[in-house]
């Protein structure tokens, strides 16, 4: 493995979480000898990020524990554009309100992962609606217009792939890669950011920054990406059959957060504990060498510490607790999801629908057909089962061993 002289990227490295950078060498001496303000960029396009967004997240937190500055870019005024990185349909637009609301949201869970304030290594949270806002059309096509053409706007993935699949790109969508390139010049001007870190995607729109930055200002900036993550399945982390895992408690429960880690594939319980987690590398050499049953204490270990940073110990101690009842007692504890049953009654297709435990009532159906889905340990055979909930009464809905939901009268 490469070694580094500065403690930031050693620490990077040695964890996981490089895939490219700009000049490895210039960077490492740069942060080897002071502090480095770094940032990431977040569209507000929810009132929660999800696990996907996780890796940068806590590379941010890498940042500020080897002594450098996070700045946190909420994209207030990007999110009113959208990336088209990935997508193959234009983003819903949405109000200033609705934005202003999503960044509220947001910011809880990097109030939880970093220490914000005024001194030189304290997390900043800033908003690129501040100047792109005031970035009058005329100005962006003198000033920064000249810097880009667009023979190679063609050939980056974000803009290539969307025309390969013969996809609609708007040109308020095409504009997207210059605006992401201005905030890094911005950054650079107003906090002395000379690092942007983010996905692999994102590398293009990085260079272009660090390029954009170079022309305009004379500054010699850098850039670093994540690998793709993905799970040993290949499948793309974050992404479940009933949907995204929401980092914030109104999007997903703690007990539902904490058994997403909780059931992490065995040949990834490793690598998430290095991502995820603060845990000392030779404790999770050692955790990681855990075979047959055993790795399910690691799993625990990692379902854990994530719920710690990313809700709190109070969350994680009851989502622990109530997947302990769940397994060994009773099966009702309290972070259970729940779900009220109206007096006329569901049926039991839908209800596994409703809870997000299958995605389509076909999907449930054959997982009844399965023979996956009890009720208060009682195999359910029949789809078209009625349930219905007396005042008072409760029932454990479990699909097979690891989901369980308590169903009350509505």
């Amino acid at each position: 493995m490469t070694t580094f002289d500065s403690d930031l990227l050693q620490l990077l490295n040695e964890r996981g979480y490089v895939h490219q950078m700009t000049d490895a060498e210039g960077l490492d001496a740069l942060a080897a000898r002071q502090t480095v303000p770094g940032y990431i960029g977040f569209d507000a396009t929810a009132p929660s990020l999800h696990v996907g967004s996780l890796v940068q997240i806590m590379m941010l937190r890498r940042l500020q524990q080897t002594g450098h500055k996070p700045i946190v870019v909420m994209g207030g005024g990007t999110t009113k554009i959208g990336d088209p990185s990935g997508k193959d349909e234009s983003r819903k637009m949405l109000t200033e309100q609705d934005i202003d609301d999503n960044i509220a949201g947001i910011r809880t869970v990097f109030e939880r992962l970093l220490t914000f304030g005024d001194g030189p290594t304290d997390a900043v949270m800033v908003n690129n609606d501040e100047w792109l806002s005031q970035l009058g059309y005329i100005e962006l096509l003198r000033d920064v217009g000249p810097h880009f053409t667009v023979n190679r706007m063609l050939t980056f993935d974000s803009v290539k792939l969307r025309l390969d699949r013969e996809q609609p790109l708007t040109f308020i969508e095409f504009n997207y890669m210059i605006l992401q390139a201005y905030d890094f010049v911005e950054l650079a001007r107003r906090y002395d950011c000379q690092l942007q870190l983010g996905g692999s995607d994102q590398w293009g729109n990085i260079v272009n920054g660090m390029e954009l930055g170079r022309r305009m200002e004379g500054r010699e900036l850098y850039g670093l990406t994540t690998p793709l993550l993905t799970t040993a399945d290949g499948s793309k982390m974050g992404k479940t059959a009933a949907g995204a895992v929401w980092l914030n408690e109104a999007q997903l429960p703690a007990y539902d957060f904490w058994q997403f880690w909780r059931n992490t594939d065995d040949r990834d319980v490793g690598r998430f504990l290095k991502l995820f987690t603060d845990l000392p590398l030779d404790e999770i050499a050692r955790l990681e060498a855990l075979e047959g049953s055993e790795i399910n204490q690691a799993k625990i270990i990692l379902a854990d510490e994530v719920t710690k940073l990313v809700r709190g110990e109070e969350a994680a101690a009851s989502a622990r607790a109530t997947a302990e009842q769940t397994f060994a007692g009773d099966g009702k504890g309290e972070d259970l999801p729940t779900l009220a049953i109206p007096a006329e009654g569901m049926r039991v297709g839908a209800v596994l629908t409703e809870l997000g435990f299958t995605a389509s009532n076909g999907e449930a159906k054959r997982k009844i057909a399965e023979g996956a889905v009890k009720l208060d340990g009682e195999t359910v055979s029949d789809p078209g089962f009625l349930i219905l909930a007396d005042v008072d009464a409760e029932f454990r809905l479990s699909l097979g061993k690891k989901k369980h939901a308590i169903l009350q009268s509505g």
